[in-house]
């Protein structure tokens, strides 16, 4: 392997990684299985694919070609040389508005490349529900279909030519050929020529058995694309590398044809107390000429409810459904889409077919619908009970008049083997995903999955369908191809894949010469490695193994333009800095692939260094993985093992320095950001000179308080927790804050405490911090016993009460504070209707932008905010999906971070705050957001209730 490895060091301009973290962060997929692979090429550009290939003929070792790593069935994993076109050949290259078609690298996103052509008012119709972080070379991989194709079929539907690399590293480029020009590569030799005769020969000898043996169902994506050479009478080889999944050559670029852009969508979502009912009217809806008919079940929708930022978005659904229907119409006039709905919904109610229809017209509604849908698989994925709805047999299709009577029968497979199963997704066009729930820690459930997938695959077969309608073959499908097509197209197979790949190295053990279903398994926990006594508790959880192992690498965190996370990897494009990528270095550790030494050393550091625990991954991830908490707890530890750094323990005692700067302003605020001292802070502790601390206030927010006079005296109490950016540093949000609350009836108590103990916790001082808790409980739940609520203002400190705190302290105490603990917003929003008129406004002034913290977007998300703003009279707030600000508490001053604190800055809430003018007022309630804002565009931010507090009528 040192020979492969320089050499590819030599020839490749891209980053080349034989490392035991690389090896491991890519020795997992979406699936269940888990192959270590050789190493990983990130090439820059197709010269380096071709250098990898022809190194890796010439030696005989295997590639395996990978894009955003989503597969369900472990068609991207592999004992060979990952190739990871992800990070660097992701360009749109062209686009030809009037012919209808884009050129791209294979590392493209989908929505991206959708967002690209909005503006061409055109549109890529394949639409899997991993959008957000699917690319195109593994949609042409394992020919992708998605929610829509009952319209836009299939991948293999839109491929018009494929650039790309043989075996040996030979170019090649494939489509359409006129018969003639078939013809004259039969009469020719070379490496490709062979290809083009022996494609002819099998064709030829096996016509008959082709039209015979493959499906006549839109959604069959097993096998090679044998059927298109004779029912379509294709002469066009890109059609055979569709679907293939890179066991037959590698893609480097994609001509794609594409489709008009619907102006407009409505949908509509039924509701039933069956699902068989819901299936057995899927042939009626048909009839009305939808886009697309998606199903959820109860279990989906039940998992839903119980995830933060799912379930706020849950608004659509009636009562408890057993099963849910999402109809879509769209087109180009709006009035008849909405026509088109209600003549549905009448006919429905008319034949008491479901409960009830939720008409979603408004964009806003349809996104959140689309929402949940698009992450129905991971929710699944990610239940905590030891049966699990697994993926083996989820994508087989039949006929969608079928359908009914095809679920039915595999129900009673599933029951019939001792367990239940998830029903979900494209009922349209009868591929509807089942997963039935196995533990695969059981021996009993091992045989189980392999007895069901044998039973639904003859009965796929029995009503005319196939083992695989959309995920591909990869692992888990290709050992029932020969089942499936028959020994003599099997063969045909073999045949195609040894002209294509006569060395075997492409991705093989796909589609042909397969592992049985039950091979290569994810590694599991080892009970007897004792990695560590964690600090936090992990029962909620259940331990901190399950913690870790709640990634299923479902991908979500690889998404690039929309929500939180995960920031550094939207900003480096490395798998290393994605949730995913620091959950599978963790599970090196408690599978014992690693030693636990690994959990406390240099490398891990690296790995958890650029995690700034924004805990974007808790609110967003399907399986609400806190990696967050994980790094809190990896940096305690090691910092244990390896000794606290002087620039931690002072970022962490910022509330000890705060007070001190407070008492010595404006004198400390003169030297803290004089020239030579920023200098020295940069050369000394490491924090960059261009970072401006924020200046002390020559009276805090406390002595102001303490100090006035006249406070209301009122019945209604509330505690004021002064935090120590708003004691210290800007003790004007603390007065806006009295003004309002006194305006509304309340008397401000002062309670005695002491820092939240968020910048002990963010930097592994959890000792420190479970200190400061302590001290924190047993002073406000005095006041919280009595029923006064506390009200904050920061939300990295209210939420601490709510998130850390019972996690941090076994006192029942901690968990009442964290119930009565409120940000401002909360509070004001909860109260709004009984205030009477208290509260009297101004007309707001400006419009306002609102950019949300990453805790408060993650735990409670923004809605407050918009409604306590919304108070003001003729308000218009838009909330930006901005991410996250990249400052992070400490991680932007940080010398080492800096850079990449504004480079996450840039990617959206920079744009966002610079596209709007001087009129519109920004606002962000998280202080390291104001501070980043005014660094990264030089506008200054405002507190939400510094907006209200100024607009109150005097």
């Amino acid at each position: 392997m040192n020979e492969i490895v320089q050499e590819l060091k030599t020839r490749v301009a891209g980053e080349v990684r034989f490392d035991k973290t690389s090896r491991i962060l890519y020795s997992t997929d979406a699936s269940i299985y888990e192959i270590e692979p050789l190493g990983v090429v990130i090439p820059k550009n197709a010269d380096d694919i071709q250098a990898t290939i022809e190194i890796a003929y010439r030696h005989g070792v295997p590639i395996i070609p990978r894009g955003g790593g989503t597969s369900i069935v472990g068609n991207s994993i592999g004992a060979g040389i990952i190739i990871d076109c992800s990070k660097y050949l992701n360009k749109i290259i062209e686009v030809n508005r009037e012919e209808r078609w884009v050129r791209v690298q294979p590392g493209v996103i989908l929505d991206q490349l959708n967002a690209h052509l909005a503006q061409f008012d055109l549109l890529f119709g394949p639409d899997v529900a991993t959008s957000n972080r699917a690319n195109l070379g593994g949609m042409i991989g394992n020919n992708s279909c998605g929610a829509h194709s009952i319209v836009y079929g299939k991948t293999l539907d839109h491929v018009l030519t494929l650039d790309v690399l043989l075996s040996n590293g030979e170019k090649a480029a494939f489509g359409a050929l006129a018969p003639a020009e078939w013809q004259s590569h039969l009469g020719r030799n070379g490496f490709l020529n062979s290809i083009y005769k022996k494609v002819d020969e099998i064709v030829r000898q096996n016509r008959d058995e082709i039209d015979r043996r493959f499906p006549r169902i839109l959604r069959r994506v097993a096998g090679y694309n044998l059927d298109e050479f004779v029912r379509q009478s294709h002469n066009n080889l890109a059609k055979l590398i569709v679907g293939s999944e890179g066991t037959l050559a590698v893609v480097t670029e994609a001509k794609l044809h594409l489709e008009p852009l619907p102006k407009h969508q409505v949908l509509g979502v039924v509701h039933s107390n069956d699902m068989f009912e819901a299936l057995d009217a899927v042939h009626q809806i048909l009839e009305f000429k939808p886009c697309a008919v998606e199903l959820l079940d109860r279990n989906i929708i039940d998992l839903t409810r119980d995830t933060m930022e799912f379930a706020r978005r849950l608004t659509f659904v009636e009562g408890f459904p057993a099963a849910l229907l999402l109809v879509e119409f769209q087109g180009d006039a709006l009035a008849a889409l909405v026509d088109q709905l209600d003549k549905l919904a009448a006919f429905l109610s008319k034949n008491k077919i479901g409960y009830n229809c939720y008409k979603a017209v408004e964009e806003t509604q349809q996104a959140d619908v689309w929402y949940i849908r698009k992450a129905g698989l991971g929710l699944l994925m990610g239940t905590r009970a030891p049966r699990k709805p697994m993926g083996f047999v989820e994508d087989t299709a039949v006929a969608p008049e079928k359908l009914l009577e095809y679920i039915r029968r595999f129900d009673d497979i599933v029951h019939a083997n001792g367990t239940d199963a998830a029903y979900y997704a494209h009922a349209s066009v009868g591929c509807l995903h089942v997963r039935p729930k196995l533990n695969l820690k059981d021996g009993a459930d091992v045989e189980r999955m392999a007895k069901i997938a044998d039973e639904v695959s003859s009965l796929a077969l029995e009503f005319g369908g196939t083992i695989s309608g959309e995920h591909g073959d990869g692992l888990a499908h290709s050992c029932w191809n020969e089942k499936m097509f028959g020994r003599q197209i099997y063969q045909a197979f073999r045949e195609l894949k040894q002209a294509f790949d006569p060395k075997n190295i492409l991705n093989p053990g796909k589609i042909v010469d397969a592992q049985t279903l039950t091979e290569n398994f994810r590694k599991v926990p080892k009970p007897e490695v004792q990695v560590i006594e964690p600090f936090f508790d992990y029962s909620q959880e259940g331990g901190f193994a399950t913690a870790i192992e709640m990634c299923n690498g479902n991908g979500f965190c690889r998404k690039k333009d929309a929500g939180t996370m995960c920031p550094s990897y939207m900003v480096t494009l490395e798998e290393e800095h994605s949730t995913r990528g620091r959950a599978n270095a963790l599970r090196a550790i408690i599978t014992g692939k690693v030693g636990p030494e690994a959990f406390t050393d240099k490398r891990m550091y690296e790995t958890m260094d650029l995690c700034i625990a924004c805990k974007g991954c808790k609110g967003e991830c399907p399986t609400n993985v806190d990696m967050a908490k994980l790094k809190y707890e990896f940096l305690y530890h090691y910092h244990k093992a390896n000794g606290l750094p002087l620039r931690d323990r002072v970022f962490g005692h910022i509330a000890t320095l705060s007070k001190l700067g407070s008492m010595t302003a404006p004198v400390s605020n003169w030297a803290l950001n004089s020239l030579p001292m920023r200098w020295l802070l940069d050369l000394g502790l490491g924090i960059h000179r261009n970072r401006k601390l924020p200046s002390f206030a020559t009276m805090s927010f406390e002595k102001w308080f303490h100090a006035r006079k006249n406070g209301l005296q009122s019945d209604q109490k509330v505690v004021l927790f002064n935090d120590t950016f708003l004691n210290y540093n800007y003790p004007d949000i603390g007065i806006s804050a009295v003004k309002v609350l006194e305006s509304a009836g309340f008397e401000i108590v002062l309670a005695e405490k002491k820092c939240c103990g968020r910048p002990f916790i963010s930097k592994g001082m959890l000792a420190e911090a479970r200190s400061n808790a302590l001290f924190n409980v047993a002073k406000l739940c005095h006041w919280v016993e009595q029923g006064i609520p506390i009200v904050g203002f920061e939300p990295s400190c209210i939420l601490t009460f709510r998130e850390e705190y019972p996690e941090m302290m076994k006192d029942a105490r901690a968990k009442l504070l964290a119930e009565n603990s409120f940000l401002i917003e909360e509070f004001l929003v909860a109260r709004k209707e009984g205030l009477n008129g208290a509260l009297k406004f101004r007309t707001a002034e400006k419009k306002m932008l609102l950019h949300g913290h990453c805790h408060q977007k993650a735990v409670v998300g923004v809605n407050a905010t918009v409604e306590m703003l919304r108070m003001l009279p003729g308000a218009e707030v838009e909330v930006v999906d901005s991410g996250c600000c990249g400052m992070a508490g400490a991680f932007g001053f940080e010398k080492e971070h800096y850079q990449i604190s504004l480079a996450m800055g840039r990617r959206r809430l920079f744009k966002a705050v610079e596209t709007v003018d001087e009129n519109v007022e920004i606002v962000a309630p998280g202080v390291s957001c104001r501070q980043q804002i005014e660094h990264g565009t030089g506008r200054q931010a405002m507190h939400p209730i510094e907006i209200l507090a100024a607009h109150l009528e005097e």
